[in-house]
């Protein structure tokens, strides 16, 4: 698997809480069975299977082409669960609109249990900067395909560095490991502070 290319942003001084949504590279398809006229818009999708705030492309929608999104080449939707069967779409108001059909189309979450994770930054020498891993609280496993990098605002106030790369490494329950993203990181200086 290639690992996902990835930039991370640290506003030195600033509490950093970054997830990451981990997919699986498959592809879910469920049958919309309403799409309600309301603000904002509520999609009916029976046992949709998602437990959280994740990624959708909306396939074939009758009557509102611009809820359709090709999965291959235009952005995701992002939907909040309500419950089993509903998804809300807050980035559009259904009021007063007619839509029928259309499929929900979404890579599932990668199952996280009993994961570890490890993120290094190190500098253009190969000098480690920071170490991030589940271990040290410094990455959390927040449900399934939800990793959350987390610094204090004390922590990327010490930040002494302004460039580093990382890669993010997961230890699957079954011993594989993967290089799931890498990339650069760019901490921005705080110009507020005492």
């Amino acid at each position: 698997m290639q690992p996902a290319r990835l930039n991370l942003r640290i506003n030195q001084g600033a509490t950093l809480r970054k997830p990451l949504l981990m997919m699986q590279p498959v592809y879910e398809y469920k049958p919309i069975t309403a799409i309600q006229a309301t603000a904002p818009l509520l999609l009916t999708v029976t046992d949709h299977d998602l437990i959280g705030d994740w990624p959708i492309w909306i396939e074939g929608v009758t009557g509102w082409g611009e809820l359709s999104r090709d999965k291959t080449r235009q952005p995701f939707h992002l939907a909040k669960v309500i419950n089993t069967n509903t998804l809300e779409l807050n980035a559009f108001n259904g009021t007063g609109r007619t839509a029928s059909g259309g499929t929900l189309v979404y890579q599932p979450p990668v199952d996280l249990a009993g994961c570890t994770a490890r993120m290094y930054i190190r500098d253009a020498s190969g000098e480690l900067l920071l170490e991030l891993t589940t271990d040290n609280g410094r990455l959390v496993i927040a449900a399934p395909g939800r990793l959350i990098i987390t610094l204090t605002a004390t922590e990327t106030a010490a930040i002494a560095w302004t460039k580093g790369s990382y890669d993010l490494e997961l230890s699957m329950s079954n011993g594989d490991v993967t290089r799931w993203a890498e990339g650069e990181v760019v901490v921005s200086r705080e110009v507020t502070h005492d």
